[in-house]
């Protein structure tokens, strides 16, 4: 799979910038996640599609609530 555009010598010239924010969430925010089938509380891991991670779940935005913003501490919950 092709990450960057390499030069004519094969060495990295472009990436692709990364998603630091999608939906108004960002990795590291501490969400509850309150879904049909479960109740979740966590750090959650962004990824730019419907579905972020907390912990080894797979949920949608629509059923998250924000605890707390990601500040680049790090809190014992």
């Amino acid at each position: 799979r092709q990450m960057c555009v390499p030069d004519k010598y094969g060495f990295p010239k472009q990436h692709k910038e990364r998603c630091k924010m999608f939906l108004g969430y960002r990795t590291g925010d501490v969400v509850k996640a309150i879904t049909p089938k479960l109740t979740v509380t966590g750090r959650i891991a962004i990824r730019h599609r419907p579905s972020f991670r907390i912990g080894k779940s797979d949920i949608h935005p629509k059923y998250m609530r924000r605890v707390h913003r990601a500040d680049g501490y790090t809190y014992a919950w």
